[in-house]
């Protein structure tokens, strides 16, 4: 088993590890433990108390980052005739139909998030095996399904930082919040956010406690626990 290097040891020794930590407090605290090289990725972890093999109980939406993720989000749009050119002119980095289904159907990946108009979610959905493995299968829910009068809405949000976050079958939501080197205010700008958009995706059937804990951590560091009092009373209003 591989052990942890001495950067990581030494700022496990910044981490009460039996304390719960207010969000502002946390996020600083995560930034300090930082060990790697780089500009690593703040993330945050949400334990969830529903049952994610119940169909009723998925726990899925998107958070508007108001500070982005800290990185260039390249976006496709599968949109065909005068609705490519929209795509184009909203900034999409690749626009187009049968030609792009077949690049990707070849192996070709290269991007962040694919947005289809509803004329061609029938045609992108042989695509299904492909993207939806890694999440990046257009869907309605995750609002990447948009009409064309709202395609440069949709991406122009993506572009600046709209996240989907969505349950995993250990009933756990993974977040990334942006980087390192992001100021504190920025960061608990955009965890105010994703708690905001996880609270209102709340299903209705959900009993007890919704959210059971949550963490915040880094690429290379150690976990920071989060008192969910303060941090699932956030608000940006």
């Amino acid at each position: 088993m591989s052990k942890h290097g001495k950067s990581y040891q030494e700022a496990v020794k910044l981490v009460d590890r039996t304390k719960l930590y207010p969000p502002q407090e946390a996020i600083g605290l995560a930034k300090k433990a930082a060990c790697a090289r780089f500009d690593e990725t703040v993330e945050l972890h949400l334990r969830m108390g529903v049952d994610p093999r119940n169909a009723s109980q998925q726990v899925r939406g998107v958070a508007l980052m108001p500070h982005g993720l800290g990185k260039k989000v390249r976006v496709l749009a599968f949109a065909q005739g005068e609705v490519e050119r929209i795509a184009t002119t909203a900034g999409a980095d690749f626009a187009g139909g049968d030609e792009l289904i077949k690049k990707i159907e070849a192996g070709w990946l290269d991007f962040d998030v694919a947005i289809a108009t509803p004329d061609m979610v029938g045609k992108v959905s042989k695509l299904g095996k492909i993207l939806g493995k890694r999440g990046l299968m257009p869907n309605p829910k995750a609002g990447t399904v948009a009409a064309a009068d709202d395609l440069p809405r949709v991406i122009e949000e993506v572009r600046k930082g709209r996240v989907e976050f969505r349950l995993d079958r250990t009933a756990i939501i993974h977040v990334s919040l942006g980087k390192v080197s992001f100021e504190e205010d920025k960061l608990l700008d955009n965890l105010t956010a994703v708690v905001e958009a996880v609270v209102k995706a709340k299903p209705s059937g959900v009993k007890g406690q919704y959210v059971k804990t949550a963490s915040l951590t880094t690429t290379m560091g150690p976990s920071v626990k989060l008192d969910l009092v303060p941090t699932l009373s956030l608000s940006s209003s």
